[in-house]
């Protein structure tokens, strides 16, 4: 089961980060409310920054996995027509 912190996705983090930026750049806030829009924002910044790091990480393990041949042997699922039949539902 996911975390509650990895339940939101990147790219709804992003657009909340985006709208934050917005709302800041905007003015027409008071001194409190800008600042709870940065302590926000930082939020949302560092969260989508820890999503991008883990996923860099992840393509680097999968690069260094398919160089040195492990990919191909690991994680490859091998085809199975019998397993297209079964995902058709029958008419």
């Amino acid at each position: 089961m996911a975390s509650k912190k990895e339940e939101v996705g990147f790219e709804i983090l992003y657009k909340r980060l985006e709208e934050t930026v917005a709302k800041l750049e905007e003015g027409n806030l008071t001194l409190e409310e800008s600042i709870a829009l940065y302590e926000e924002g930082m939020t949302l910044a560092r969260r989508t920054q820890e999503i991008l790091a883990d996923a860099e990480l992840r393509v680097t393990r999968l690069q260094e996995s398919f160089a040195n041949g492990s990919a191909l042997r690991d994680n490859t699922v091998e085809y199975s027509p019998d397993a297209d039949d079964l995902a058709q539902t029958p008419e």
